[in-house]
């Protein structure tokens, strides 16, 4: 018989500690006090812009659509597009899948509303957030273009502020290994060993080398590698959603007519309050599309442009395609099918919602989900090495990528450490704060940039 680890009671108290303490950060991070400043972030963007992020939606498309002119090769290391589809690929994840049935399990139907308006505003922060991350960019060492929240912060505030430059860096490469590696991995090798009854280590191992074999190329190779799936998963996703709402056509009027009667009631929240859709509902919005945590923009300062409106343009289209598009395919298929009957939450009752409304598509859920943790997992890479070189200069991005890889294997083994990613958690949350500061601060060059910039084209 094996005895226990005389260690094992220790480290079952170090966790209970570490929970006391992180909990209550926790409630903070993605509580009201954060998501209200969120909102209010998104609100007055959008007020002080004249609402110009929703009216310019389509200009925004077709930029996105358009080939790199020469004058866009003059300075940046992907294009506008690529741009987009690495920031993308960490925000098109298990939130759409997982997250949306949560919203819909703990705030019922309602929450979807929420989930729209917080997205409507975020809109706005994104475009900032993208407009800011081009204009205050920099050159490394390497010959690469860096930027995001920590250099907008440096460079727009003024060195005074670099302290909250810094602070926004450390809580993003720490989160980075969490929610965007260690929660990603584990959802695969949960996925697989469920399915196909792959062990988690195997997955770990093979997962690892796809994704050495990608990130040690840089934001280029990472660019290229998500430029060609986020576009084929989330068409592919999309179709598939549409295929089980036309099965159920009948069902839709009444799954629309589910989210907007239960929006201004908490009858079907599971606590039965109104706040409680709310919060879920702007809570499962910010996480799934994660306008104003700051990681996007990290993205779209490697864009090849030397218009930062532009690219703020093109940006914007990511929390529209990613919460306004896929999100609300996800809640619909989940509400006119009627799997919520079930009492089932997370990833369970998506596969469930698939297979009531045709019998063996929960498979295509369970592709999506290993799909989308897997770019999740390089384009958070991406940004947490992106706060490292911030942090520590470009000697830290050799050992970043090392340490990246092995967490994969670590998080597809032992991913069930839910106080580590719990902390992980509270740090991505917490990587709002220094960012919303800076957006508020900077808004006014972001009003005088769009201000001057000519949408003629």
């Amino acid at each position: 018989m094996v005895t226990p680890l005389p260690l094992a009671p220790a480290v079952m108290g170090v966790e209970e500690l570490i929970k006391s303490i992180n909990d209550p950060i926790n409630n903070f991070a993605w509580g009201w006090p954060t998501v209200l400043l969120i909102s209010a972030t998104g609100i007055l963007l959008m007020l002080r812009l004249s609402f110009m992020p929703i009216r310019r939606l389509g200009y925004g498309f077709r930029l996105m659509l358009k080939p790199t002119t020469a004058k866009e090769d003059d300075a940046g290391d992907v294009s506008p597009f690529q741009a987009l589809m690495t920031s993308l690929s960490a925000t098109i994840g298990t939130g759409n899948i997982a997250g949306v049935a949560g919203a819909i399990f703990v705030g019922g139907p309602g929450a979807v509303f929420w989930m729209w308006v917080v997205a409507f505003f975020g809109i706005a922060t994104k475009y900032a957030e993208a407009v800011l991350a081009v204009h205050y960019r920099e050159v490394d060492p390497l010959g690469n273009h860096v930027g995001g929240p920590m250099y907008y912060i440096r460079n727009g505030l003024g060195p005074n502020w670099r302290w909250l430059g810094i602070l926004f860096a450390l809580f993003g490469m720490l989160a980075a290994f969490g929610i965007g590696n260690g929660v990603q991995s584990f959802e695969v090798a949960s996925a697989l060993v469920g399915t196909l009854g792959i062990p988690n280590f195997v997955t770990g191992v093979v997962l690892a080398v796809l994704v050495f074999l990608v990130i040690i190329g840089g934001v280029k190779r990472i660019a290229q590698v998500t430029s060609a799936l986020v576009p084929f998963m989330a068409v592919a996703y999309v179709l598939a959603c549409v295929i089980i709402l036309l099965s159920q056509v009948s069902a839709v009027p009444g799954a629309f007519g589910s989210i907007f009667a239960n929006a201004f009631t908490g009858q079907a929240a599971a606590t039965g309050t109104l706040t409680q859709v709310i919060l879920t509902g702007f809570q499962r919005g910010i996480f799934s599309n994660e306008a104003g945590l700051g990681s996007a923009p990290i993205a779209h300062a490697a864009a090849k442009t030397t218009e930062p409106v532009r690219q703020g343009t093109i940006a914007m289209l990511g929390t529209f395609i990613d919460t306004i598009v896929v999100c609300t395919m996800t809640a619909l298929v989940i509400l006119s099918t009627g799997a919520m009957d079930e009492k089932l939450s997370g990833s369970n009752l998506s596969i469930a919602s698939f297979d009531a409304g045709i019998a063996g598509s929960g498979g295509v859920v369970t592709a999506g989900l290993i799909l989308f943790a897997l770019t999740t997992i390089l384009g958070w890479s991406f940004y947490g090495e992106k706060c490292a070189e911030f942090l520590l200069g470009v000697k830290a991005i050799t050992p970043f990528r090392l340490v990246w890889v092995a967490v994969v294997v670590i998080g597809c083994v032992a991913g069930d450490r839910g106080i580590v990613w719990g902390v992980a958690d509270t740090l991505n949350g917490l990587m709002a704060i220094p960012n919303l500061i800076a957006l508020v601060l900077l808004s006014g060059t972001v009003y005088k940039l769009t201000r001057d910039y000519a949408f003629s084209e």
